[in-house]
């Protein structure tokens, strides 16, 4: 299984997803909110993926941009929002 994290985005939105075997299996996209802020609206993951810790990757991924590029996040979706609460070393980026 070759798994691959990838960001895509432009000056509006964007999304990281994890392709597997050259096919998108999770995604979770956003949306920028100014131009320091972006706000996670969804996360998905194909059904044969749960619980592969596909979502947390792609939250990791998407803390890693905060920081590089010194924005916060803004997650509304339940998902992120959830570990968010349960991770606090990823608040500084809240």
């Amino acid at each position: 299984m070759n798994e691959i994290l990838e960001l895509e985005y432009n000056e509006k939105k964007g999304y990281f997803c994890i392709m597997v075997d050259d096919k998108i299996e999770a995604k979770m996209t956003f949306v920028f909110a100014g131009e320091y802020k972006i706000i996670i609206d969804h996360t998905e993951v194909s059904p044969e993926n749960n619980g592969k810790g596909f979502g947390k990757k792609m939250l990791v991924k998407a803390v890693e941009f905060a920081r590089e590029k010194g924005i916060s996040i803004l997650p509304l979706c339940p998902f992120a929002k959830s570990v968010f609460d349960k991770t606090p070393e990823f608040r500084d980026v809240l």
